[in-house]
């Protein structure tokens, strides 16, 4: 068990700087080039960050309340901390989807937003690979860890992969529409990314909320009855 209680923490400490440096990169970039959807995809990594700080420091907890004894109360306490976690974190991922929606259709009544998809396009393609990579040793390890936590943090990765994959599309469009005779619709690629994005992807957070909040009942329930 020691060695899934250190695996577990190696990976959640990995996600934390992989998270961190997409969020400073996505921001930083995003702010940069005006493009609400590469500040929407560095704000998702900020988000993840923070969960994972969350998410680090509840393993923490239930690894030293699993040391002292392996009664039943102590087992279903942990299930219960970590369901918590994962629902606090699917309804952070909630709000943060519906803010962007808020800002994107904002945007798409002001007139939309001018970028360089050039650079937008590297960043696109470096976050996809990013991402991705990221997501895999989560999905990988995850088993092996035998961690709730570690398969919501493969899940926030697949999140963010497919996010940047769906960014890296949209400018790719872009990029066409302004070599094309319909170049007055490019600036409203950007806003329109963001409101499909956070439209499709708040489906995810909202069953991991679901789901956890079903476990914690579930766990209350053995609890009583124990």
């Amino acid at each position: 068990m020691s060695c899934n209680i250190q695996l577990e923490r190696k990976l959640l400490q990995f996600s934390t700087l992989s998270s961190f440096l997409f969020a400073v990169m996505g921001i930083a970039l995003g702010l940069w080039l005006g493009s609400l959807v590469i500040v929407f995809d560095g704000a998702y990594s900020f988000v993840s960050l923070a969960l994972t700080l969350v998410s680090l420091a509840a393993a923490a907890y239930l690894h030293r309340d699993k040391t002292t004894q392996k009664t039943a109360h102590s087992v279903t306490h942990s299930q219960q901390v970590e369901s918590g976690v994962i629902a606090f974190k699917g309804m952070v991922i909630t709000i943060m989807c519906l803010v962007s929606f808020y800002a994107a259709v904002e945007a798409i009544f002001m007139g939309g937003r001018n970028i360089d998809t050039g650079i937008a396009l590297v960043f696109g393609v470096v976050n996809v690979v990013g991402c991705f990579i990221n997501y895999k040793v989560m999905a990988v390890y995850s088993g092996k860890a035998e961690s709730a936590l570690v398969d919501a943090e493969s899940k926030q990765w697949l999140m963010d992969t497919v996010i940047s994959g769906a960014v890296l599309i949209g400018f790719t469009i872009a990029t066409g529409l302004k070599m094309s005779s319909y170049a007055h619709f490019a600036p409203y690629a950007d806003p329109v990314m963001v409101i499909i994005a956070s439209v499709y992807f708040v489906i995810v957070p909202l069953k991991m909320t679901w789901g956890a909040l079903k476990q914690i009942q579930a766990t209350r329930q053995i609890s009583i009855t124990a």
